[in-house]
């Protein structure tokens, strides 16, 4: 899947073809920018960071980190562990990775995955000062055996996929939406943007929903010609 970074959309500044390194580079800034703020973000605002219509696109450039997630030597490790067809349905930045360390540890990674069968790979891009490569890891494999050594203190981006094999659940009535809900009711995967990285859709998710931009509130409310 490409998408069209090398013909910029609206007002993005990546180009058209970068390193796996210059690529992380060019989104470190932006996490240290953020977690040095005397007041941070609210976790919702940095969740679903790579969607250009969501809340986060004004705290991190979303085209800059889509140029990430479809980095074909992170694709090849996703591939490696999921197969060929691969959905990317959310990324997440944790301004300490403690917080996201925290998190695995209370089994909550996989919880609200709303993938039908429940498979996945999680990529971890840390924002530290001194480059490191990124680690990716089988959702399976991470509940199991936990995460690999991570600067606490560091800024970390987490990059989810999930083949496209299983199914996007949208319904949210289905479990791990009404967990979700329930203990992170400000953040909602039911209208999450799905973006095809590669393959093809083999189990009929939804990739129109999330997609539109939302209708401003005065669009409604206009002067009645006279």
């Amino acid at each position: 899947m490409e998408t069209g970074l090398d013909t910029p959309m609206r007002g993005s500044a990546a180009p058209a073809a970068r390193s796996l390194g210059e690529r992380i580079d060019a989104l470190h800034a932006a996490a240290r920018e953020l977690a040095q703020r005397p007041r941070r973000p609210r976790r919702e605002l940095l969740s679903g960071m790579h969607n250009p219509w969501g809340h986060g696109s004004a705290l991190v450039d979303p085209w800059l980190l889509l140029d990430l997630c479809e980095d074909p030597e992170i694709l090849d490790c996703v591939e490696a562990l999921i197969g060929p067809d691969i959905v990317l349905w959310d990324t997440e930045l944790y301004l300490e990775a403690a917080a996201y360390q925290r998190f695995v540890r209370e089994g909550r990674e996989g919880r609200y995955w709303p993938a039908m069968p429940l498979q996945g790979a999680v990529v971890l891009v840390p924002a530290a000062s001194a480059a490191r490569p990124p680690t990716c890891m089988d959702l399976a494999q991470m509940t199991r055996e936990g995460l690999p050594a991570l600067d606490p203190l560091s800024p970390l981006y987490v990059l989810r996929y999930m083949p496209a094999t299983s199914h996007f659940v949208r319904d949210g009535r289905a479990l791990a939406n009404w967990v979700a809900m329930e203990e992170q009711p400000l953040i909602n995967y039911t209208t999450r943007p799905l973006w095809l990285m590669r393959g093809e859709d083999r189990a009929g998710s939804d990739f129109v929903t999330g997609f539109s931009p939302p209708v401003p509130r005065w669009a409604g409310n206009q002067p009645k010609e006279k």
